[in-house]
């Protein structure tokens, strides 16, 4: 396993992150011919910068909430907008990293680092910071290996370096960590954190992990069963900077937990 790089996140622009505002969200979908709704009336704000979590239960709608907020969808009703300008389509501004990072095979970890560098025609005077980011998370030493000779903790790394290349002003992340071994996911959060820090752009991350949310974000939405609206906002009042795997242990996290998890279990059990 590759150990977590430890050199300080510093990008050459620093990015203040995006607001980011959703109001009175509807959205749903065919099912058999029959209308299912998945989100109502739900609304919220980011404040540029921040990180916040989106945890409800399964199937309630996080991801279809993520995809909307990237422009991959359009809501049935209601509107999405960053720095007061309504989304209508992706925008590279606006980056999204699924559960399984989107590596090609044929490519180098370099090579798929560079990706989003070469799409905007970048890459010939920007490739050092294809270098930078490979050696931040601690991929320096593999940048001539394929994603089929890396761990996956590793291959999740060329994704985070990947995603913090292109300096996005808002990081939209669908259980990226989900499929990793514990010891693997601890390190992975420290790393996103580390990465972010030195970023500053703005963050929503989903995940059915009440640990992870507590453990990373600035703010907790807890989302309803399906068809999802906002139930609770929690502010996270742990001090920054954070480690993942120590700061579980602090009392102030143990009361955030419990309380959390009694509204969760409420809608874990309606849905």
């Amino acid at each position: 396993m590759v150990a977590l790089a430890r050199k300080p996140a510093v990008w050459p622009e620093k990015l203040a992150g995006a607001s980011l505002v959703v109001r009175n969200i509807d959205h749903g979908f065919l099912l058999h011919g029959d209308y299912l709704p998945v989100l109502e009336d739900v609304s919220f704000q980011v404040e540029p910068g921040e990180f916040v979590a989106l945890l409800g239960p399964s199937g309630c709608g996080k991801s279809t909430l993520l995809r909307l907020v990237a422009g991959l969808d359009q809501p049935r009703r209601g509107s999405l907008t960053v720095d007061d300008v309504e989304v209508t389509g992706p925008d590279p501004s606006r980056v999204v990293v699924f559960q399984d990072p989107t590596l090609y095979p044929w490519r180098t970890v370099w090579r798929n680092a560079s990706l989003g560098l070469e799409a905007r025609g970048l890459l010939k005077e920007q490739r050092g910071r294809v270098d930078e980011a490979l050696a931040l998370v601690g991929l320096e030493k593999f940048a001539k290996h394929y994603p089929h000779q890396l761990s996956g903790g590793m291959r999740k790394r060329v994704a985070l370096a990947q995603t913090f290349i292109n300096n996005p002003e808002i990081l939209l992340m669908d259980e990226p960590f989900s499929a990793l071994d514990m010891q693997t996911r601890t390190l992975m959060q420290d790393e996103l954190l580390q990465l972010w820090s030195g970023n500053a752009g703005s963050v929503v991350f989903v995940t059915h992990d009440l640990e992870e949310a507590i453990a990373l974000a600035d703010r907790v939405f807890v989302l309803t069963a399906r068809p999802a609206t906002l139930k609770r906002v929690y502010e996270i009042d742990l001090p920054r900077p954070r480690v993942t795997s120590e700061v579980r242990y602090e009392p102030r996290f143990i009361e955030i937990s419990r309380d959390i998890w009694r509204d969760l279990r409420e809608e874990v059990q309606i849905g």
